[in-house]
């Protein structure tokens, strides 16, 4: 959504060796019976994805007028059964459908709260693919989360921020909305002319006519349904593909231009830099949506282009960015494991620092552990959180990154390194979990880590040291 090791991060580099190819997805699983389950089994949202399916992809059509805030979009869904389908849940909020179809044919559906239960004509049998198109309408907004932040579809003066962790891509578009299903995307977004329309990957083309514009987008590789966007605003717009064949696309508010301008030229370097870290950049694209929106107060590591609502700092940057690796292609089976997106993200912060002349990670670690007792850095555990209200708070981001420094100390350098660049290569467009990630440590390091990873990730309170 930022004792003293001697060895520098640029020794770390040439220790690592090269990352291995990665995995593939893997789709939420569901129990068995005939009527897909309304949600994917999350303790801290448990509306949020459906059971029953997994969606291979999602064709958007959407045309939005910033003016009026009126939407209108079309999603093609193409999923296969998990089990014998009777009927199913998409997750939708707010927004007006006017029809459903199930592999062409007309599909009773109802609304149940932020579901929309569909109903085909005749049952899919397990392992059948099929394909939902779902029209629907409407003044799209956010929504209000358990920590009281926005996310969704945010209106902003000229057109809307889009950000949707963890639960507001329900907002704008019918979804399976929990990271356990991760699919590929075809956006088409036509929007006044004069206005930029910024979605995923790579942009496919633009078209201006009769005073609008359409613009289209593919996002080829696997992404979570919150890691989607569809910002809409007066951008101005840079291009241009760096020597890795990464093709960037910014997108900046004229407002936050001069301010954001020199971060976001140190892009390049800071993706080369975390691609010796942690193994390959994982897309085709990158960039980043720089928005004039005051009222979201956060950024977010929107797959291949983060979205900030103003200028941002080099070291969000540098967050943001490494969510491309953590958050975004290994991402998590329950929100329970944020840690695993923000405490990679924050402690990749400290990296940086450490390397190009800033306070080492130790110092950075010694700074956050002088805290007195009562501090909130300790109220709850990174690896526990507790509920939907705290996965964004001081632990999951700063106790996460205490964690991977306690972790670096007790593997050594070279052994650190390796274990990232392994998570990193081996859950690609796929997932992990705390335990899978405490199993891989322990196995690259040939040590029992589970006291460190207890002490550290799972108990209340401020730990001693060792």
């Amino acid at each position: 959504m930022a004792a003293t090791i001697p060895v520098a991060v640029a020794a770390l580099l040439a220790a690592a060796g090269p990352a291995s190819a990665g995995t593939g997805a893997a789709g939420p699983t569901a129990p068995a019976g005939s009527a897909g389950s309304a949600g994917a089994g999350d303790p801290y949202f448990p509306l949020a994805g459906n059971g029953g399916y997994h969606v291979s992809h999602y064709g958007l059509t959407l045309a939005y007028d910033p003016k009026t805030g009126h939407l209108d979009g079309t999603a093609v869904l193409t999923a296969r059964a998990t089990q014998r389908l009777t009927r199913f849940d998409l997750d939708l909020r707010g927004l007006k459908v006017t029809g459903v179809t199930v592999d062409h044919r007309k599909a009773a559906h109802r609304r149940d709260g932020q579901e929309l239960v569909v109903t085909p004509r005749t049952a899919l049998r397990k392992g059948h693919e099929f394909r939902v198109t779902v029209t629907y309408n409407g003044t799209p907004g956010p929504v209000t989360d358990p920590d009281g932040s926005l996310d969704g579809w945010i209106p902003t003066d000229d057109g809307a921020f889009v950000a949707g962790e963890p639960q507001g891509a329900m907002t704008w578009f019918p979804a399976n909305n929990h990271p356990q299903d991760k699919s590929s995307y075809d956006f088409t977004i036509t929007v006044p002319a004069g206005h930029t329309a910024v979605a995923n990957g790579v942009l496919r083309g633009q078209r201006t006519a009769h005073g609008r514009t359409t613009y289209r987008w593919r996002q080829s590789e696997p992404m979570a349904a919150y890691l989607a966007t569809a910002t809409v605003g007066k951008f101005k717009v840079e291009q241009y593909t760096t020597r890795d064949g990464v093709k960037v696309y910014n997108a900046v508010d004229p407002r936050e231009a001069a301010k954001a301008a020199p971060v976001l030229k140190e892009l390049p370097s800071v993706l080369e830099w975390e691609s010796r870290l942690f193994g390959p950049y994982p897309y085709r694209a990158a960039g980043a949506v720089v928005d004039h929106a005051p009222q979201v107060g956060y950024a977010l590591e929107t797959q291949t282009r983060p979205l900030y609502d103003s200028a941002p700092a080099l070291s969000t940057l540098v967050h943001e960015s490494a969510h491309q690796w953590f958050g975004d292609s290994v991402s998590l089976t329950r929100w329970k494991d944020i840690w695993l997106n923000e405490g990679f993200a924050t402690y990749a912060e400290w990296l940086y620092d450490e390397q190009h002349g800033g306070p080492s990670a130790q110092n950075a670690f010694d700074t956050l552990y002088a805290r007195p007792a009562d501090d909130r850095l300790w109220a709850y555990p990174a690896g526990d959180p507790g509920s939907g209200a705290a996965i964004f708070g001081t632990p999951v981001y700063a106790r996460g990154a205490m964690v991977l420094h306690e972790l670096r100390k007790a593997v050594g350098d070279r052994t650190f390194l390796r274990i990232l660049r392994t998570w990193a290569s081996e859950h690609r467009y796929g997932h992990g979990t705390t335990a899978q990630f405490t199993a891989l440590a322990e196995l690259q390091s040939g040590k029992d880590l589970k006291s460190l990873f207890h002490t550290w990730l799972l108990t209340k309170g401020k730990p001693d040291k060792a």
